[in-house]
């Protein structure tokens, strides 16, 4: 182990802390960003409505939300007040009861606004890979605005989790840039495929005839893009240069339909933003040099 590797092993140690430490650090009326979708540090999260007693007035900011959000029931109205990009099931009544914002937006649009600070965040609360040997942690699932929102907050608390993919592009964050580390193993939060319906089925078969080889495609949430991708076996060398990526995208590649070999930009590679599916999917993208990710805009 050379110099600068112990000495970045050792700013890895020196900002190490227990849950309750970090969290103690988030003040009173500070704006906190959660890390997005199936990158969400869970374990983070629950902390702020068990430890972290001391906070009013908080505002919590977030896309899309697939696991806990204990912050959106009542009992914490007078702790924290969501507002969400992004409208889930586990947020819907908190926004339609009125104890939570919902503010309508393009995905690609909010770097631009966190950046000119018409979105304001002190806390980013995120989930990485351990550091590489240069000190790099990946943000795995989850890219999007979560870069974005690590690089603009005052404090930036990191849950290090073992499980997270190491994902390629343009998805790291130095240890520099992290100020505390909460070390937490667990599953990266689960969106299984979509079970393929008679109208959705439908709806792809049509809409999988419109789909010419070599053709670039971007892919959205639900039963009908991922459909899409079920009915998509015959077509050859399509590309990927989308927001989400999910499990179809496996099968395709590696029945040799998505090769990205005949895209104008980024060729021979899928680009996208952020993941949701299954473990299958997140090993297939862990250090693949086929995929990267990038910030949404």
């Amino acid at each position: 182990m050379d110099a600068a590797h112990k000495l970045r092993r050792r700013s890895y140690d020196e900002k190490k802390t227990s849950l309750g430490e970090a969290l103690g650090l988030i003040k009173t009326g500070d704006h906190i960003f959660i890390g997005s979708a199936c990158g969400e540090p869970q374990y983070l999260v629950n902390g702020l409505v068990e430890k972290a007693s001391h906070l009013a007035d908080n505002e919590i900011l977030h896309v899309h939300t697939l696991g806990v959000a204990p912050y959106a029931k009542p009992k914490y109205s007078d702790r924290f007040r969501l507002n969400a990009f992004f409208v889930g099931v586990n947020t819907r009544s908190a926004v339609t009861e009125g104890r939570a914002d919902y503010t309508p937006m393009f995905l690609s649009e909010l770097p631009k606004l966190i950046n000119k600070g018409m979105v304001p965040i002190d806390v980013a609360l995120i989930q990485v890979t351990p550091p590489d040997d240069r000190g790099f942690c990946s943000l795995g699932v989850s890219v999007e605005i979560t870069k974005t929102a690590s690089a603009k907050a005052k404090l930036v608390v990191a849950q290090v989790n073992m499980e997270m993919p190491r994902v390629l592009g343009d998805s790291f964050v130095h240890m520099d840039n992290i100020d505390v580390v909460v070390e937490h193993d667990e599953s990266i939060l689960e969106t299984p495929h979509s079970e393929q319906d008679i109208v959705s089925g439908r709806i792809a078969k049509h809409v999988a005839d419109l789909v010419e080889d070599d053709s670039t495609l971007q892919i959205g949430i639900g039963s009908v893009p991922d459909s899409v991708l079920d009915s998509l076996g015959g077509k050859k060398d399509l590309g990927l240069h989308t927001e989400l990526l999910t499990e179809g995208v496996v099968d395709l590649v590696e029945d040799g339909v998505i090769t990205c070999a005949k895209k104008t930009v980024n060729r021979r590679k899928i680009i996208a933003s952020f993941a949701m599916g299954t473990r299958r999917l997140y090993d297939f993208i862990d250090n693949n040099p086929m995929v990267e990710f990038y910030e949404s805009d």
